[in-house]
């Protein structure tokens, strides 16, 4: 059976049918031109979508309304036309249709766009909170160790800066301290002193370099070393107090000087010229009030502070040596390889050292022109002079020393002392001085060691610009001892000792003052009374040198002999100067 209803209703309903259709699929095709759009929009605010949105829906509202009205038209001609309330009800439901479409569609891709740009956005975000915060975490774990690494650096360079500070500081007060109050309890005095510098100085030192956390890390180490070196500066004042004269006290200057304390009252009873230094030396009986600094500054303020000299008068020795079996060590002939005309040349060279025993064998033909400078009657040692004088000149008994036909000039200080050995004074080196330079010798080799001395200072530069050169040991005290003098005066060729293949003399001191090394281990020689002995020293290594500077001021007189000495020296230890080595090793055939 049949369905019921007019045929005209099925006609109408067809081109409606019809018209939906196209409506539909043209709504599709722009749907889909439309996504690339909604694709390039961005996450805004509401207002930026309902624009889009508004857009949108008008543009494709109007382009189906086109394409149906085209359609509707093509449906009017073949149909023969409708009436408009139709076309008006189909308009209306197309739009509906197509506004509740666009707008779910146009909702949907609004969304994802804005779940996409807000998903980058906050993972952008969280990426940099969690990189920032990695960020700070690392550095504070760097800043916490390299804090640490920096403390720690710097607590042990305070500690060494602050030992070789105390250690500078120490020698000096020490030495001015025993200089000028020994009649006031020397001991007292440079301890009151000592402790008051250290004190300052620690203090200072940890307050300006380094925080409280290295402060209280450094303090038992510092109190420690305080602690031992107050004892060594004590051990060392009992010492020094055996090096001076306690009752005397001295003056040079130049004649005129000495004219002027005159009229104010100065009178010395002991007053000796010294022609080749150009100067006066006076000896003063020290009273029992007897205060160095007082008497320092009375001069100096009559006279000036630089037209004389006030000091007290020290002692000096020919410091220890080692001697080994009878016979046995190295010849200088063979410890040094000299220029073959060394052996033939007639150097002048003067030495201050103890007596000479001209009557050995190895010296009876030798020239050598001695004069004492002792006390009168004191006992005068000769181990030491002996042995100086056959390393740089003995000929005979087998024995044949560096420049056997140079000339010597000896000047004779040492003397024996019952308590301290053998023992010089600055009056007596002072003296010799003066008369070793009016010889015009070109070198002056001195074998002693002992404190600084305002006297004999002057009297050693006095002699270097009178175109002297002097040669000094520079002291067997060990690798930490302090400077001896006068070798480590500016003016003075501070000589140390190595043995046979370049090794250090283990009792050989220390320091930037040093110039140049030269044999002195195991070195045979003359012993007085007859025969021969090896002893070890700095002092046995100083005629080498003292030869050597000899040679080439005869040879090149125009030249710096010490400069081209240094410069041809071999260099043992680090690159350049250092404070065991000097220059280097003594090489005279390569100058």
């Amino acid at each position: 059976m049949k369905p019921k209803g007019n045929p005209a209703c099925a006609d109408i309903a067809r081109p409606f049918r019809l018209g939906l259709a196209s409506a539909s699929f043209i709504f599709s095709s722009f749907l889909l031109l439309g996504q690339p759009a909604f694709s390039q929009v961005p996450g805004g605010g509401v207002s930026d979508d309902e624009i889009i949105e508004e857009s949108v829906q008008d543009k494709v509202t109007e382009q189906v309304e086109e394409r149906l009205q085209e359609r509707i038209e093509d449906d009017e001609l073949s149909l023969g036309g409708y009436d408009n309330a139709f076309e008006k009800l189909v308009e209306q439901q197309i739009e509906e249709s197509v506004e509740e479409s666009v707008e779910e569609d146009v909702e949907e891709s609004i969304n994802d766009k804005v779940e996409i740009v807000l998903e980058g956005n906050i993972e952008s975000e969280v990426e940099q909170d969690v990189e920032d915060t990695i960020e700070g975490i690392v550095e504070e774990s760097l800043e916490e160790k390299i804090e640490q690494k920096v403390v720690d650096g710097v607590a042990e360079d305070v500690e060494d800066s602050m030992e070789i500070a105390f250690e500078e500081d120490m020698s000096a007060v020490v030495e001015q301290a025993v200089e000028d109050s020994v009649e006031n309890s020397v001991e007292a005095s440079v301890q009151n002193t000592t402790e008051s510098i250290v004190d300052t100085g620690v203090e200072v030192a940890v307050e300006g370099q380094i925080a409280s956390a290295v402060e209280g890390k450094l303090e038992g180490q510092v109190n420690d070393r305080v602690d031992e070196r107050i004892d060594e500066i004590l051990d060392r004042i009992e010492m020094d107090e055996g090096r001076i004269q306690k009752d005397q006290w001295l003056v040079m200057a130049a004649p005129e000087v000495f004219d002027e304390l005159a009229k104010e009252g100065y009178l010395f009873a002991t007053v000796t010229d010294l022609p080749g230094l150009g100067m006066r030396l006076a000896e003063v009986a020290a009273p029992s009030s007897f205060d160095i600094t007082k008497v320092r500054q009375g001069v100096i303020d009559v006279v000036g502070s630089d037209r004389a000299e006030v000091d007290l008068n020290h002692i000096y020795t020919a410091g220890d040596q080692l001697s080994e079996q009878s016979g046995e060590g190295i010849s200088p002939r063979s410890a040094v390889a000299f220029p073959g005309d060394t052996e033939q040349m007639s150097l002048r060279i003067g030495m201050i050292d103890s007596q000479v025993d001209v009557n050995h064998p190895a010296l009876h033909e030798a020239r050598i022109k001695t004069r004492s400078f002792a006390s009168d009657g004191a006992v005068m040692p000769s181990f030491h002079g002996t042995a100086i004088a056959s390393i740089m000149v003995g000929n005979g008994d087998g024995y044949l020393g560096i420049a056997p036909k140079s000339e010597v000039y000896a000047a004779e200080v040492f003397e024996q002392d019952a308590q301290r050995g053998e023992i010089a004074s600055t009056v007596s080196l002072v003296r010799a001085l003066d008369w070793l330079i009016s010889s015009h010798v070109d070198v002056i080799n001195i074998s002693l060691a002992g404190p600084p001395n305002r006297l004999l200072e002057a009297a050693l530069q006095r002699a270097s610009e009178s175109d002297v050169t002097i040669l000094a040991a520079a002291g067997n005290g060990g690798p930490v001892a302090a400077p001896m003098y006068p070798a480590a005066y500016t003016s003075v060729v501070a000589v140390t000792a190595v043995d046979a293949s370049g090794q250090i003399f283990r009792l050989a001191n220390r320091g930037d003052y040093l110039d140049i090394a030269a044999p002195g281990v195991g070195v045979r020689h003359a012993r007085s009374g007859g025969g021969f002995v090896a002893s070890s020293g700095t002092s046995f290594a100083v005629p080498f040198a003292s030869a050597a500077v000899a040679r080439l001021r005869q040879l090149q007189p125009a030249d710096d002999a010490l400069d081209l000495l240094c410069r041809t020296a071999e260099d043992l230890g680090p690159p350049g100067r250092d404070s065991i080595y000097g220059f280097g090793l003594l090489r005279p055939a390569s100058s």
